[in-house]
């Protein structure tokens, strides 16, 4: 035994021994492959055809390299091509999934939510962002309570008293951040002062220190969660958890303390206008209140999905504007009309955002080109099959919006910049899905209306503007991006 060791211990310092490692790594590496493969191949054969990838990765480093390139829907429109039109096979982030395609697949799994499907998100994803919360029966209760104030906040009279408060914050940053300079990076200031908004709203907070010390953690957080789920030192996911880690606390911090104003009754119920204050008075059937964490969660998953994709939004607008003259003259002109209709002081109104009509068409289609979210993750919780294939209970399933908004089928001419798409009945069913659909439909949509439409309006009054760089590229870091951040010169309107 003694003179194996030491022949191993010989081996271990000869320099051909880290290659032998290497190849039997490799070799190794690769019989899971294919034990992968033949496994997947030998069970799927009711499942539509696909590509199951590397184990353990799948084809996430595929579909990163088309986000990359600021295509990603070439990963999804090459595969219908390839596979099958319906439906294809693969695997992202460690997941075996079936991504559903076109109009069709789309209106299946927003029909079917909470029958044949529900929400899901990779564990990987949630780690970063979220506290772990138990999930019994009462607090999945609780969060559709919960999920129901976060609906009636975002899409009901109570948003639109913010139109005054968004109008005035978006006139006070232009005047400060944008007035002052010949030159400004757009996509970096809009995360700065969605961010701001967003505190503002969802948790009532304006201290200025309060909200930088949350905002880097924040941008950590939201630009490494969907990444490659590698958590080594240097890393985007590794960043990530160490930011989400420092928001975390802070929100939960600001929870405690508006919790403590609110039992000492510091803070009235009809004072409480932002939706910390009313999830922290709501209670359930049985008078119970909502846990912290909870609470903590559903802030975060706000703060997340209300910066990031309205930023990318306002600064691909922009963008546009300044590449297509003529689409911006047209939104001059109706933001004009609006503006002089207004007395001195006036701040805009919910009447004002309605006679938005062709800017809303403008975002709509920048909306559609250069989509802030990719789609999302369901979890199968009963066999079904679908264009003649069956999808087992546990296999995830995918809606996106690649197989649709750049699809010839239902765009013709999908590259071209066209607003008009969007007048009269505008785009067929399920074809147009930013926000998803069915039950589980993104509840940001007016939120998102009413905070883009003000800045486009602020905006497009004050200045006219040009892109520094004519031929910046588009890049996915998850969300759409343009690659410098879009700096534009500022040419202020002469009054």
């Amino acid at each position: 035994m003694n003179s194996i060791i030491q022949n191993l211990a010989t081996i271990e310092m000869t320099p051909v021994f880290p290659l032998v490692m290497v190849i039997v790594v490799l070799a190794s590496f690769s019989l899971i492959f294919l034990i992968h493969n033949d496994k997947c191949d030998s069970k799927c054969s009711t499942l539509p055809p696909g590509n199951s990838g590397w184990p353990f990765i799948g084809e996430s480093l595929e579909l990163l390299k088309f986000c990359s390139g600021g295509c990603p829907e070439k990963f999804i429109l090459d595969r219908m091509n390839k596979f099958s039109s319906h439906a294809f096979r693969t695997s992202l982030l460690g997941q075996d999934a079936v991504v559903f395609c076109g109009s069709s697949g789309n209106k299946f799994l927003f029909s079917n939510e909470n029958k044949l499907v529900k929400a899901w998100w990779p564990r990987s994803m949630m780690k970063p962002l979220f506290f772990p919360t138990p999930m019994t029966t009462s607090t999945n209760e609780f969060t559709k309570k919960m999920r129901g104030s976060v609906h009636e906040f975002l899409n009901g009279e109570t948003l639109q008293q913010f139109i005054g408060l968004m109008d005035a914050m978006e006139k006070e940053h232009l005047e400060i951040k944008w007035s002052p300079y010949g030159e400004v990076e757009v996509f970096p200031l809009m995360r700065k002062f969605n961010f701001t908004l967003a505190c503002r709203l969802f948790m009532g907070v304006n201290d200025p220190n309060l909200i930088s010390k949350m905002a880097e953690p924040f941008l950590l957080v939201s630009t490494g969660f969907m990444s490659l789920p590698i958590n080594f030192p240097g890393t985007a996911y590794n960043h990530a958890m160490k930011g989400g880690k420092i928001l975390r606390e802070e929100v939960l911090k600001i929870v405690r303390q508006r919790k403590a104003q609110v039992f000492e009754k510091k803070l009235d119920f009809r004072e409480a206008k932002d939706l910390l204050s009313r999830m922290l008075y709501a209670t359930d059937e049985n008078n119970m209140f909502a846990d912290e964490l909870e609470i903590a969660n559903t802030i975060i998953s706000l703060l997340n999905a209300g910066n990031e994709p309205i930023s990318a939004t306002i600064s691909f607008v922009l963008k546009y504007l300044a590449e297509l003259p003529h689409i911006y003259d047209e939104v001059l002109k109706e933001q004009m009309e609006i503006a002089m209709s207004k007395r001195p002081g006036e701040w805009l109104n919910w009447k004002d955002i309605q006679k938005m009509k062709y800017t809303w068409n403008v975002v709509s289609e920048t909306m559609r080109i250069a989509s802030p979210a990719h789609g999302a993750f369901r979890e199968v919780i009963s066999d079904f099959t679908f264009a003649g294939f069956t999808i087992p209970k546990g296999w995830k399933a995918v809606w996106t919006t690649h197989s649709t908004h750049k699809n010839p089928k239902y765009f013709p001419n999908p590259e071209k910049f066209e607003p008009s798409r969007f007048e009269g009945n505008g785009p067929a069913p399920y074809t147009y899905v930013p926000f998803g659909g069915g039950p589980r439909m993104c509840p940001g949509i007016q939120y998102t209306q009413l905070q883009v439409l003000s800045f486009i309006h602020n905006v497009v009054i004050k200045f006219k503007w040009e892109k520094h760089f004519p031929n910046e590229k588009i890049t996915y870091r998850p969300l759409p991006c343009v690659e410098n951040g879009l700096p534009i010169r500022l040419l202020p309107h002469q009054t």
